[in-house]
């Protein structure tokens, strides 16, 4: 009769979990880019269960060169999107669009600007190069990077996206992503670039944010907590427990990826503190600072990035992070 119950018992939670599974709330999450590492804490939540444990069924579609995964929220047909930094924010207070960033994911922007060893080992020896930019940054960062640290509109190059003009030119200094362009320089070019990290230097936006629509935060609160803290656990988990089945996700969701190119971003994500840092460290990953997002704002106005006299403050809301949640899934020391 024991065994008889036991049985019993495990088939009715079976039919319970079941039915919880069945009861859950199905959601998109559109990535502003191919699955890599860098989207990692959000695969490991789909993986593990985490959202599913607080009522989401998480489906993850990917960005890329020739899809607008912001564009198809603004449209209903996604729930929650990943921001790239907040300029996009800004912009969207500008235009009138009730776009709403509920967790910041990376405190440190990742982007980057390359140069020579031996040739620019400083940030103020990158004022010496010709710098490869493109479009996008030298509309953004590279304004912040002319008003504030005396770079110039001259000795920017247009950047390609393909290193081997850097590779052939130790006078050239090359935009990148943290754990890209370094990557492909040491595979390529046999060498370890100097890195340096814009928000090292002042360049304080968050990045790889969680945004929504405010309807959803009025009408969905309870989603948006779902979905926030499901990703801030995931995000703890994928740093520093065992992200083998995420990890086994972003390979099978982007063909070009690799296991070698996953943990040499995860190693810079770690060593570079892009992810946990700064605030992140006292609130919890996912932290937003109000005092941040005007420092930036203001940095952005002055660069003549962005006009002076929005509501910034329209373009977040706090009341899903800074709790600290998550901390203890981090291992002491």
């Amino acid at each position: 009769m024991t065994s008889r119950t036991t049985l019993l018992a495990s088939a009715a939670a079976v039919l319970v979990a079941g039915a919880a599974q069945a009861e859950n709330s199905s959601v998109v999450f559109g990535t502003n880019w191919l699955a890599q590492a860098e989207h990692g804490g959000f695969y490991q939540s789909v993986a593990d269960g985490t959202y599913a444990e607080c009522g989401l069924d998480v489906e993850i579609i990917t960005g890329g060169p020739q899809v607008n995964n912001r564009a198809l929220m603004l449209a209903g047909r996604i729930d929650y999107h990943m921001g790239g930094d907040m300029l996009q924010a800004f912009n969207a207070v500008k235009e009138g669009i009730p776009v709403v960033m509920v967790g910041a994911t990376f405190q440190k922007h990742p982007q980057v600007i390359l140069a020579h060893p031996g040739v620019a080992d400083s940030w103020d020896e990158l004022k010496d190069l010709t710098l490869l930019i493109g479009d996008n940054g030298f509309t953004s960062y590279y304004q912040w990077m002319i008003a504030e640290h005396g770079f110039t509109v001259e000795q920017r190059q247009p950047y390609t996206f393909n290193p081997a003009p850097f590779l052939a030119d130790d006078q050239l200094g090359m935009q990148g992503y943290l754990s890209s362009e370094p990557f492909l320089v040491e595979k390529e070019g046999g060498f370890t670039p100097n890195v340096f990290l814009i928000a090292d230097n002042g360049f304080t936006s968050y990045a790889t944010m969680i945004e929504t629509m405010q309807a959803t935060i009025d009408e969905k609160p309870e989603e948006v907590k779902c979905f926030v803290e499901g990703s801030i656990k995931g995000w703890y988990n994928y740093l520093y427990g065992d992200n083998a089945a995420a990890n086994e996700m972003i390979l099978a969701a982007n063909p070009d990826m690799t296991a070698d190119k996953i943990e040499y971003a995860i190693g810079k994500m770690k060593e570079w503190g892009i992810v946990d840092s700064g605030d992140a460290l006292e609130m919890g990953i996912g932290a937003i600072n109000p005092d941040v997002v005007a420092d930036f704002y203001g940095k952005m106005v002055a660069a003549g990035v962005i006009e002076d006299g929005l509501d910034i403050a329209a373009s977040y809301d706090t009341q899903f992070v800074n709790q600290g949640l998550g901390m203890d899934l981090k291992p002491e020391g």
